[in-house]
C-alpha cells in the first residue's frame, strides 16, 4: 500500500475516534501563518473564507506566496480544507486538510487534536502528507498558547528531506475584546530547513472579519535571514 493511502487512512480513523466538539473548549487565537482548520472546539456547520501572502520582498509583489482557503466544520470538533497555494500568479499545488478535537481537561482551559494535511505538487506531480499533534491551553484571560508538532513529507524509510519534523508555536495576549497580539515560531527540518519567528497582530473588524498582520524574519539553509511579512484575511460565513 501506497504510504499515502495509509497515511489518509490513519487520519481518517483519527478523525473519525475524535473528541466531539464541547463547551468547555477554550478560546484560544488561531496561528497567522500555519493555520488551523477552524478552531479545536468548532461546532458542526462553521465556515470560513481566507487568503493569506507572505513575501520576504515586499517591494516586488509577483514574489509573493499567497493562498485562499476554505474551511468548513462537518461535524462538531471535526473539519475540513480546502486550499489553493500560489507563487505570484502560478497555481502551484492543491492542498487538502483535516482536523479532529481528542478534547479538553484542565477545566476547559487545555485542549488538544490532530492535523493531517496532504498536498500534490503540480510542478512535480508529487503527493506528500503531513501529521501533527496540536495542545492548546489558556493561561487566564489574557495569555494563551498553541503547540504543534509532527512530521512533514511522511515515508517508510527516511530518505533525504523525508519524515521531516516540524514545530509550530504560538503565544497569544488578548489586548481586548477584538485585538489580539502574538509571537509565532515555524520550524520545518527538511531539506530546506525553515526557521521563521513572527510577531503578529490580530485585528477585529466587524463581527465576522478579522485580519492579521505579522513581521518577522525567516532562515532557510544556505541562505541569509530575510524578512517575513505577511497578512491574512478572514471572512466567517
Amino acid at each position: 500500500m501506497r504510504i499515502a493511502t495509509a497515511t489518509t487512512l490513519l487520519a481518517t480513523m483519527l478523525l473519525a475516534t475524535g473528541a466531539a466538539a464541547q463547551t468547555a473548549y477554550p478560546a484560544i487565537p488561531e496561528p497567522m501563518i500555519f493555520d488551523m482548520m477552524r478552531p479545536l472546539g468548532a461546532q458542526k456547520g462553521e465556515m470560513e473564507i481566507n487568503a493569506l501572502a507572505m513575501t520576504t520582498s515586499p517591494f516586488r509583489p509577483r514574489e509573493a506566496e499567497w493562498a485562499p482557503e476554505l474551511e468548513y466544520a462537518f461535524a462538531d470538533g471535526k473539519a475540513i480544507e480546502f486550499e489553493l497555494p500560489f507563487n505570484g500568479a502560478r497555481l502551484e499545488a492543491l492542498k487538502l486538510g483535516l482536523q479532529a478535537a481528542f478534547g479538553s481537561s484542565a477545566d476547559g482551559r487545555s485542549a488538544h487534536g490532530v492535523q493531517y494535511l496532504g498536498i500534490y505538487d503540480r510542478d512535480t506531480g508529487r503527493y506528500s502528507n503531513a501529521l501533527l499533534y496540536m495542545a492548546g491551553h489558556r493561561f487566564n484571560a489574557r495569555w494563551s498558547t498553541m503547540n504543534m508538532i509532527g512530521l512533514d513529507d511522511i515515508a517508510l524509510k527516511r530518505r533525504n528531506g523525508r519524515n521531516a519534523m516540524l514545530l509550530n508555536h504560538a503565544t497569544f495576549y488578548d489586548v481586548n475584546a477584538g485585538t489580539v497580539a502574538g509571537v509565532e515560531l515555524n520550524v520545518a527540518d527538511g531539506a530546506e530547513r525553515l526557521v521563521r519567528v513572527a510577531p503578529q497582530l490580530h485585528q477585529r473588524l466587524a463581527d465576522k472579519i478579522n485580519v492579521q498582520a505579522a513581521a518577522g524574519v525567516e532562515k532557510h539553509r544556505h541562505h541569509r535571514v530575510r524578512p517575513a511579512l505577511g497578512v491574512r484575511l478572514v471572512r466567517e460565513l
